[in-house]
């Protein structure tokens, strides 16, 4: 008897899937997200596919469905559906962004190189392409290549705030410290809001050996920050451990692998942070 319920159960679920259309899982996708049900935002669009798996807007609606398990912090399955759907459409604007920025922020700098490379041949005066490039080949140390795109968003705009934030990441690299932080009092000023610079500058804070005031701003980027980034928690966490708060550090290299942060390089941080050796 039992047996039969399960089944008249699943049954019954079956029967409200296939009832509904592709349109009305759309729908009603869109009713979740805006009530914050992610996870039914998530069932939602994969039901509209298997409802419909030859309609021409599935690439759009996978698009859609990998920013949704972008925020469930899903991020390998978002990588997935956001390649999934750029195989129909290979250089929309819209899809290599979204995989690039998510590449970004899972550290896999090479793979959002070769993103940002084709959008850039797209929209090649596309300022926040170049900056982005430009920072990657900062991290990739391809010190003359990255220069070259921050020279060339000043030629674009003399005010840029992009390249000036770009020439502070590279005076920080280079040492110049005082430089860097010029810049970075300098866009801070024009945008008192802008989570860039405050992260930005706590970095440059922690390599000046200035805790306290890299947790000042980082605190304040992560309050400002769109996606949470496990990167702003990596930098926390070592201002922390400058402070000698182990357990707080440990917190914040935590809360950064749970966004996808490199587990070999959290586990040489928590290392340090126990040990004191890298």
């Amino acid at each position: 008897m039992r047996i039969l319920v399960v089944l008249f159960f699943i049954l019954s679920i079956h029967n409200i899937v296939l009832s509904q259309t592709y349109d009305e899982w759309i729908e009603l996708s869109y009713h979740y997200i805006d009530a914050n049900q992610l996870d039914s935002a998530e069932i939602a669009l994969k039901n509209a596919l298997v409802a419909d798996p030859a309609n021409p807007v599935n690439p759009f609606v996978m698009n859609n469905l990998g920013t949704v398990q972008r925020w469930l912090g899903k991020k390998e399955e978002a990588i997935s559906s956001y390649s999934i759907a750029l195989v129909r459409h290979s250089r929309n604007e819209v899809f290599l962004s979204d995989r690039a920025s998510l590449f970004v922020e899972m550290g896999q700098f090479k793979n959002a190189l070769i993103d940002y490379n084709i959008l850039l041949e797209e929209y090649p005066d596309n300022q926040e392409y170049l900056y982005q490039r430009g920072l990657l080949l900062l991290n990739l140390k391809n010190f003359e290549q990255s220069e070259k795109d921050f020279a060339r968003l000043l030629e674009m705009n003399e005010k840029s705030l992009y390249a000036r934030l770009g020439f502070a990441s590279l005076y920080k690299i280079n040492g110049n410290y005082e430089g860097a932080e010029k810049i970075y009092y300098y866009i801070l000023d024009k945008e008192p809001e802008n989570q860039e610079a405050y992260a930005g500058r706590a970095e440059l804070y922690l390599l000046m050996e200035k805790p306290a005031k890299a947790i000042n701003d980082i605190n304040k980027a992560i309050r400002l920050s769109k996606n949470e980034n496990p990167f702003l928690y990596i930098i926390r966490s070592k201002a922390r451990l400058l402070l000698h708060e182990k357990k707080s550090a440990e917190e914040d290299i935590d809360k950064a692998l749970s966004l996808g942060y490199d587990p070999e390089e959290a586990e040489k941080l928590r290392k340090f942070a126990k040990t004191g050796k890298k």
